[in-house]
């Protein structure tokens, strides 16, 4: 069948890029005799990042010389070393087009079984020296593959490789690659390629969300394979509204109900989506911000709830001058913090104005008379900043089976335990532990990062499984930027030197209006170099990561993703302002 050219390790190491400090381990050398594969990994050898390499199921990563060869002539190099490619075994024969997931083979002293692709990111363009390699593996179906240890052994270069087991469905390396990057997702192939046992379970969970995503006619827009997907937005950029109710529901609290000036009806949102304000008048500075809904879903109007922030510009906007009859402008609702259906428990916990996407969720459990079991877990200051109480409660004793608790963190003395609230103190991990909440619910967490990381950390600790835990972050969410070495954020500001002439492009969570110009290769390099929070891992329009809410506007990609975004999303990696343009960041 094939036979072993080299085995190369290399254990993580820093390097500088683009300013930044990044860990990596795709440098990986030629050694010489005997080496000893074990189930995590051949000695010598390590991995940086292993939420994307490494582990029992990747713990071997197999490249083919005669793709080695493709690559010479495809790049014009002829600079290529054994583990160019970042490979444990650079291997003769082989080809990602033949080798099927589950394939056993006889190696040296061990056995293996070939459990996936490769899942490709920038760090394979900084050791190529060639920034789009991470989408040309994929667009040329040559990702290579990784190994399964299923008996340890030494292998060394000159090992011949025997296949002793096929693997049931006979789908291949390029074809698995394909149908979870390339834009076709035939439903056929992905329930044949969820028979593979030995496919990796994080590949499965693809699939199925593919599978889930699809509708009967089997077509699909985005990909909920590699990042979460709610509905396209039910129109793209701005509506007028007018404001028809303004209701303090706290000491420091509005809320603004929103009707379309036109008077046809909006789309209903999902309860938990948010919508995008943009405000001002005159010659004041444009604001744009995200709030989420926080009533009952309706085609006639939206409600938002809005806390009042100390120098928080657009919230103070609102608070001190919005009045009944004004008009704002307002996006469709959008996102994917979205109350699941079912007969699960619901959990819904929350802290300060983190309250309003469970708020609206709540309101959609007692509309219909839900009769899942219901939590409501709320944590606020004091009776002064405790909002919707008689709202709530209300809609509590419209289910039959509901549960609340509420948490004031620095009672005021005229604040009555058992009636007003039912403990002192913060609304935590420790205080959710004696609950007895029921483990197999769906869990929906909005508030304070730092609320939000003690509870989800404390429910995955007391056993609830990841896929049950949803949270919603206000504000810029957290950055993802794999390998690259944390440093002290300051907050977003605009690009340092002279400002662009171009496009502007508001980011909608931030706050933050910026020119664009024509120095930046992508939107990404814009959020960057302004300290705005961005997700990615590719940096080539292949693994959706960097998936973005486009709320108003249109861009251009150079270069075109692999597979589009879903509609109303765009992928900042890879795309650049045809006009001015609002991003949900």
């Amino acid at each position: 069948m094939g036979r072993l050219l080299s085995v190369n390790v290399g254990l993580p190491r820093n390097i500088m890029w683009q300013g930044k400090m990044v860990n990596t381990a795709v440098w990986k050398t030629p050694v010489t005799g005997k080496r000893m594969v074990r189930r995590l990994n051949i000695d010598g050898d390590g991995q940086a990042d292993l939420a994307g390499h490494g582990g029992e199921r990747r713990a071997v990563f197999v490249y083919q010389i005669e793709s080695y060869r493709y690559w010479q002539d495809q790049l014009g190099r002829d600079d290529f070393v054994y583990g160019q490619f970042g490979e444990n075994f650079t291997v003769e024969g082989l080809p990602d087009a033949q080798v099927c997931i589950g394939d056993r083979y006889r190696i040296g002293g061990g056995l293996f079984e070939v459990t996936q692709p490769r899942v490709t990111c920038y760090r394979l363009g900084i050791r190529m020296d060639e920034p789009e390699m991470a989408a040309l593996v994929v667009k040329h179906g040559r990702p290579g593959f990784y190994l399964r240890v299923l008996e340890e052994g030494d292998v060394q270069a000159g090992d011949e490789i025997t296949q002793v087991a096929s693997g049931p469905g006979g789908m291949t390396v390029s074809e698995i690659d394909g149908l979870l990057y390339m834009p076709d997702h035939p439903r056929d192939k992905l329930e044949r390629a969820l028979r593979i046992p030995a496919l990796s379970l994080g590949w499965q969970n693809s699939f199925k969300a593919l599978l889930a995503q699809q509708g009967k006619d089997g077509t699909t827009k985005g990909n909920a394979g590699l990042t979460a997907l709610s509905g396209p937005p039910a129109w793209s950029g701005f509506r007028p509204f007018h404001v028809s109710r303004k209701v303090r529901e706290s000491g420091n609290v509005v809320s603004l109900v929103l009707e379309p000036t036109d008077g046809r009806p909006v789309s209903a949102a999902l309860p938990g989506q948010f919508i995008v304000l943009r405000l001002g008048s005159g010659s004041a500075p444009v604001l744009t911000r995200s709030y989420s809904l926080s009533g009952e879903p309706s085609t006639i109007s939206y409600r938002v709830s809005v806390k009042r922030e100390q120098h928080g510009a657009a919230s103070g906007y609102i608070v001190d001058e919005v009045k009944v009859g004004d008009i704002v402008e307002a996006s469709a609702a959008r996102g994917s913090f979205t109350l699941a259906p079912g007969e699960a428990p619901v959990v819904l916990l929350s802290a300060g104005i983190g309250v309003t996407p469970v708020l609206a969720m709540l309101h959609a459990l007692a509309a219909e008379a839900s009769p899942r079991e219901v939590w409501w877990l709320h944590g606020t200051r004091n009776g002064r900043e405790h909002g919707f109480v008689e709202e709530t409660r209300g809609l509590l004793k419209a289910l039959a089976h509901h549960h609340s608790y509420v948490c004031y963190s620095s009672p005021d003395p005229g604040d009555r335990l058992d009636v007003d609230f039912d403990a002192a103190g913060h609304l935590n991990a420790q205080a959710v532990r004696l609950l007895g909440l029921p483990l197999d619910g769906d869990f929906y967490v909005c508030g304070p990062s730092s609320f939000m990381s003690d509870l989800t950390e404390g429910l995955a600790a007391l056993g609830v499984a990841p896929d049950r835990i949803h949270t919603e972050m206000f504000g810029a969410g957290p950055s993802v930027t794999p390998g690259v070495a944390a440093t002290p954020r300051p907050a977003p500001h605009l690009p340092p030197g002279v400002a662009g002439l171009g496009a502007l492009v508001s980011f909608a969570r931030t706050g933050l209006n910026v020119r664009w110009d024509t120095t930046f290769q992508s939107l990404l390099e814009l959020a960057e170099a302004c300290d705005v929070p961005v997700r990615w891992s590719c940096r080539t329009g292949v693994c959706h990561t960097c998936e973005t809410g486009l709320v108003a506007g249109a861009v251009a990609y150079r270069p075109d993703p692999i597979d589009a975004p879903a509609d109303g999303n765009m992928l900042i990696c890879c795309a650049q302002p045809k006009g001015d343009i609002v991003i949900d960041l």
